[in-house]
Order: structure tokens, then C-alpha cells, then sequence
């Protein structure tokens, strides 16, 4: 019973709580002096707890009579009401602030999966305007999205390929240089194969659809170097112009524009503009990471598998202007590339007219005509065009076919070390490729060619060389392959692209068009002339089937 004692404290509590006379009546009860119930004569216990109760009431009463007139505690509760009012608000207005940008965090996440949003600076204005209605039976594609899923990748991975970036760590372009024949250097700038991958799916699917000029014939399916050439045969006069700065001269603006004349939208023809595009970087080292600064605005690469489709869609116009010209001055015209070819079978052609005229359209069309790559060859003279010789027919040039027949001679007498024709590894390969060059443009001269330099190599037991490709899954391997591959056709390149040998980086692809063949063998042609007749070095469009 002692541990249930209540302590004097807990005594005094009970008695402010009731009344002294109740707390003694408690106690009493717990401690068996009375009964619960209450059933003693004169018990006072109801009297007791009912004066207990009203002395508690009327306790509380005199405490709050003494509260209202006490301003200062008043205002204190009052304080205190606020401030609990306002804590408990600040964590409603929290908790719903918190909830919103949750919200608008998932809303930003979904857009981002299915909007471009942004593509850089200077080039996103044109994002959220999707309409358009394309010509030509072209894919319906108004906006980033759509051209994503057609492509087969995500909206963030076609953010990343067309994202406009003034400074990066990433480049999607391997960039390096080739001797031009004029001297310098030509900047060649090939995909990544990511990009590559979407240039050729823009390639395919949009600009090989789109209607050309019947005097393009460059990169064009079913046209070649013997096409661009065939018109300008027997010749009294033939005229050689070239674009200066060809590819680097055509902005993304005027790309942009030719998407968008197809019939595409603004935000469609930003992107494949983009895609299509880039700018002049230079690359930066600081504290040991390689920076890319951009360096002017976005221009047509050359080396992307796109770019001589978009030059010829957008020469359209030129094409038009120049062939209405030639058919009122009685000349032929035709262009491959960044190369404009006119021809008349008249001694009395107006040539001066024609050349200030060209000039005049070309300048109006936004191209220069290089002031040091004009020639005019009247019929004394041997007359060329791209790579061969219109004379009499196409032939490839006699001095070309004589270096040949040399090299074959020594080759069959004295066996392959003593021979050097190009300055390929493999000059059983040069032989017979310059041979099939031949047989292409003139069969009846390049057939025999090709069965004795064959019988050549076999009596020496060569064997063709295949390159096989292994099978890859995913872009990673495709990338580490194709840039194994360049790197091991680079130093080749430099050579033949230079003059300085005919044979064509070992295990280049013919591709899909029929000019790869011809273009590659007027490369050989025109490096491997004697010394002591005048030649050119390989043009630089033989370049581009390396990258298709």
C-alpha cells in the first residue's frame, strides 16, 4: 500500500484541482475508511464531491475573470494563435509549392520525350511552328518528334545530333585535312556514325526523292563523270568554270530554306537543317579536356554522305538560269558538282558573253566563280572534262593508257618489284582497277586491258583482297570499326587525293550510285600520267564515296 502513497506534490495538485475536503474523501475511500457507494449513515460523500466540483468551477471562473483583464497574457494567446495559424498555412503553401514543381518536373520530363523544346542559341526560334504540306510525295514529318520515330531514335537523341553548340566537349564530326591541287588545304570533316547514320536516312528518304536539273551529274543515281562528260563530245569549244568555296559558301539559312520549300515546317526544316549542318570549330585544350569552339556560323560540311544531294537540289535554280542561257548562245551545259562545263560545236560561239553572263547568274545565285579555274579549249587542244577527254568520243588519255602498258610490260618481264604504277601496296590492284576504268568509259579499248592485267596477277598468284565486316549490334562497335577503318584509309587518301598515286584506299565501298566506279578510276587516270605530261591531281569529289 506504501507504493501506491501519493506524493505531497500530487496532494497538492488533487486539492487546487477540487477541494481539500474531496481529496480527503478519496483518500478515505482508497484507504477503506469509507465505502464506495457511499451507504454510511449521514454520509457526507455526495455533499463533498459536490462542493468539490463547484469550488473547481468556480476556480476556473475566477481564472478567467483574471485572464480577460489581463491584455498582456490576452495578447500574448492572440500572438500565439497567429503564429500557429501562419506556421500551419507556410506548411500547406510548402507542401503544395513542393507538389507543383514535382508536377512540373514529370510534365518537363514528358515533353522532353516528345518535344525538342531547345536546339541551341540563334535556332530555335522556328520550334513549335509544325505546318507544312510536303511536295513530292516526301514523308510527312512537321515536327521533331515525328522525325525522330522515323529515324528510329528517341526525341533526346535527336536533340543531341542537331543541338547547335557554341563550345563542346563533344564533337560529332572526325575532322582533318587534304592537299588541293591548287595548293592549301581542304578541310574534310566526316560524320560520326550516329550522325552519318541520320545524314543517310535524310539522304534516302527525302533528298534522293526530290526531282534534280537534267544538267546535274554529279552524286546522281544512274549519272556519272562519262555522263557529264558524253554531251560535250566533238566540241569545237568547251569552257571549264569552278564554284569557289562550294560547300563552305552555302549557309545552314539556305539549307533550312530548302527543306522548307519541300513543303516541311519551320520546326522540321530547322532539324533536318541542323542534321545537315555544322560550323568550323577549333579545337582547345584546357586543364587536360579538349574544348570545340565554333567558329562562324553553320555551313555544308564536306565529307557528310547529305551534302552534294543538297548542293543539287539547291543549284536547281542555277541549272535552270544557265541552260536557258547556253540554249540562246548555242552552247551545252552541264555540272557536276562544283564544276560548270559549257560547249558549243561552233568556232563562233560568243564566249566572252558567256563568261560574264555565267558569272553575272552565278554571283546572282549566291556562288563565286573562281577566278583561277576558267579554261577555254578550242579543238587544236586536248579538251577534258572531269577526268576525260571529249576530242573524238570519251577516252581516257593517251598518255595515261601508255604509263599503263608500261608498267603491265615491265610487270609481266621483270615481275611486280620492279613495277611502280600509283604508290598504292598493291600494284597488281592498280593495274586492274585503272584497266576497268577504261572499260567502262571505251569497253572495246578497256576489255582487253582488263583480261591481260588479270592474267598478269594470276600468273603471280595475286588474290583479290575482301574486306569482311563483322556483324555489330549497336553504334558503339559500328563506330569503333568504321573509325579503325579510317584511320588505316587516311594516309592513303592523302596520296590519292593528292595525285600522287591511283589506287583508292584499300577496301573502299562502291556504294549505291554508279559514279563511285567512275569517279574512283578518273582518279587513277589523272594521277598516273607520264612525266612529261601535264596533269591534274584527283579531284575532291572522289573523296566523298569514303564516307557514304
Amino acid at each position: 500500500m506504501s507504493d501506491d502513497r501519493p506524493t505531497r506534490q500530487e496532494l497538492y495538485d488533487r486539492i487546487r484541482g477540487s477541494s481539500k475536503d474531496q481529496v480527503i474523501l478519496e483518500e478515505m475511500i482508497r484507504l477503506g475508511f469509507y465505502p464506495k457507494d457511499g451507504s454510511l449513515p449521514d454520509d457526507p460523500i455526495a455533499e463533498i464531491q459536490r462542493l468539490g466540483d463547484l469550488h473547481g468551477q468556480l476556480r476556473k471562473l475566477r481564472r478567467d475573470h483574471a485572464d480577460l483583464h489581463n491584455l498582456d497574457k490576452l495578447k500574448r494567446q492572440a500572438k500565439r494563435a497567429r503564429m500557429d495559424a501562419a506556421l500551419q498555412r507556410r506548411k500547406e503553401t510548402k507542401a503544395k509549392r513542393l507538389k507543383a514543381r514535382q508536377d512540373r518536373a514529370a510534365a518537363w520530363v514528358v515533353r522532353q520525350s516528345t518535344e525538342l523544346l531547345h536546339i541551341g542559341e540563334g535556332v530555335s526560334e522556328g520550334l513549335g511552328q509544325t505546318e507544312g504540306t510536303p511536295r513530292y510525295a516526301l514523308p510527312n514529318l512537321q515536327d521533331g518528334a515525328a522525325i525522330a520515330a522515323a529515324m528510329d531514335i528517341d526525341v533526346g537523341e535527336l536533340r543531341w545530333l542537331a543541338y547547335n553548340r557554341r563550345v563542346s566537349k563533344v564533337s560529332h564530326y572526325k575532322r582533318f585535312s587534304i592537299p588541293k591541287k591548287t595548293g592549301g588545304e581542304r578541310l574534310i570533316s566526316a560524320p560520326m556514325p550516329r550522325l552519318k547514320a541520320s545524314q543517310h536516312w535524310v539522304l534516302r528518304n527525302i533528298l534522293d526523292k526530290v526531282p534534280l536539273h537534267d544538267a546535274a551529274h554529279g552524286f546522281v543515281t544512274g549519272r556519272s563523270i562519262v555522263s557529264n562528260a558524253a554531251p560535250h563530245v566533238n566540241a569545237r569549244i568547251v569552257v571549264n568554270m569552278d564554284l569557289q568555296d562550294f560547300f563552305p559558301s552555302i549557309s545552314w539559312v539556305r539549307v533550312r530554306g530548302l527543306f522548307a520549300s519541300f513543303g516541311y515546317s519551320r520546326e522540321a526544316a530547322t532539324v533536318l537543317a541542323l542534321l545537315c549542318t555544322e560550323a568550323k570549330t577549333t579545337a582547345i585544350e584546357l586543364d587536360g579536356e579538349t574544348w570545340h569552339v565554333a567558329q562562324g556560323e553553320r555551313v555544308l560540311p564536306q565529307g557528310s554522305p547529305a551534302s552534294p544531294a543538297i548542293t543539287n537540289a539547291l543549284c536547281w535554280q542555277l541549272d535552270r538560269r544557265l541552260s536557258g542561257l547556253c540554249a540562246k548562245l548555242g552552247f551545252v551545259y552541264t555540272r557536276y558538282a562544283d564544276d560548270l562545263t559549257f560547249s558549243a560545236k561552233s568556232d563562233d560561239a560568243y564566249v566572252g558573253t558567256l563568261l560574264k553572263a555565267v558569272g553575272q547568274i552565278v554571283e546572282e545565285e549566291g556562288f563565286t566563280v573562281h577566278p583561277k579555274k576558267t579554261r577555254v579549249m578550242r579543238a587544236g587542244s586536248r579538251q577534258e572534262v572531269t577526268g576525260l577527254v571529249v576530242n573524238n568520243g570519251l577516252s581516257v588519255s593517251r598518255p595515261l593508257r601508255r604509263n599503263w602498258k608500261a608498267a603491265l610490260f615491265r610487270l609481266e618481264r621483270d615481275g611486280p618489284d620492279a613495277v611502280e604504277f600509283g604508290h598504292g601496296n598493291d600494284v597488281f590492284a592498280s593495274l586492274i582497277g585503272f584497266a576497268e576504268f577504261v572499260a567502262m568509259v571505251t569497253p572495246k579499248v578497256g576489255a582487253p586491258m582488263v583480261e591481260r592485267a588479270r592474267a598478269a596477277a594470276a600468273a603471280h598468284g595475286w588474290k583479290a583482297r575482301v574486306r569482311s565486316v563483322e556483324p555489330s549490334t549497336g553504334w558503339k562497335e559500328k563506330q569503333a570499326a568504321s573509325i579503325a577503318a579510317r584511320i588505316d584509309r587516311t594516309a592513303q587518301a592523302h596520296a590519292f587525293l593528292s595525285g600522287a598515286t591511283a589506287q583508292p584506299p584499300e577496301g573502299a565501298p562502291t556504294g549505291p550510285r554508279p559514279t563511285s566506279q567512275t569517279e574512283s578510276a578518273a582518279a587513277s587516270t589523272e594521277a598516273d600520267s607520264s612525266e612529261s605530261t601535264p596533269h591534274e591531281p584527283a579531284k575532291w569529289w572522289e573523296f566523298w564515296r569514303w564516307f557514304e
